[in-house]
C-alpha cells in the first residue's frame, strides 16, 4: 500500500490505489533475456542425412559404390577389391574420382565403434564426405 505525502491542507495521509508495475516489468525483462539466450541453444544445428520411413525405395542415378568392413577389419571396395586401410584413398581415387559421390559403408555389427570411426575418418581425409551407413530393415 502506498501513501501520498501529506497535503498542505491536512495532516492525514491518504491511500494511493495504483499498482506498482516496476517489479513486474523487471521480472518480464529477466524472463525475456533468459528466453533469448535459451532459444538458440534449443535448436539442433547438426546436419544429419536421415531417410524418411514412408519413402519408397528409389534406384540410384548411378551405380552405388560400396565399401564393406568385415569382422576381421579387412576392407572390400565394390564387390571384389580387397585392400588395407592405408590403401583406401588411392583405391577410391581410381574407383570414384568424383569426391561428391556417396560412399555406402557396410560394416559387420561386431566391429568396434573406434574402428568404424577410423574408416570414416580415412574417407573424410581422402575428400569423400558423403558417407551413408547401410543396415538391414527391421519389421516392426
Amino acid at each position: 500500500m502506498a501513501f501520498k505525502p501529506p497535503s498542505s491542507t491536512g495532516n492525514e495521509l491518504t491511500e494511493n490505489h495504483e499498482i506498482n508495475v516496476t517489479p513486474f516489468i523487471d521480472v518480464m525483462l529477466v524472463l525475456l533475456i533468459i528466453f533469448m539466450v535459451a532459444a538458440p541453444l534449443a535448436t539442433v544445428s547438426v546436419p544429419v542425412d536421415l531417410p524418411a520411413s514412408t519413402a519408397k525405395a528409389q534406384s540410384p542415378a548411378e551405380e552405388p559404390l560400396y565399401l564393406s568392413v568385415q569382422a576381421d577389419l579387412s576392407l572390400t571396395l565394390g564387390e571384389q577389391q580387397q585392400l588395407r586401410l592405408a590403401e583406401l584413398p588411392a583405391a577410391l581415387a581410381i574407383a570414384a574420382p568424383d569426391t561428391e559421390q556417396r560412399i555406402f559403408l557396410r560394416a559387420d555389427q561386431g566391429i568396434s565403434y573406434g574402428d568404424l570411426t577410423e574408416v570414416i575418418n580415412t574417407l573424410g581425409s581422402a575428400g569423400y564426405l558423403k558417407v551413408a551407413l547401410v543396415g538391414l530393415e527391421r519389421n516392426p
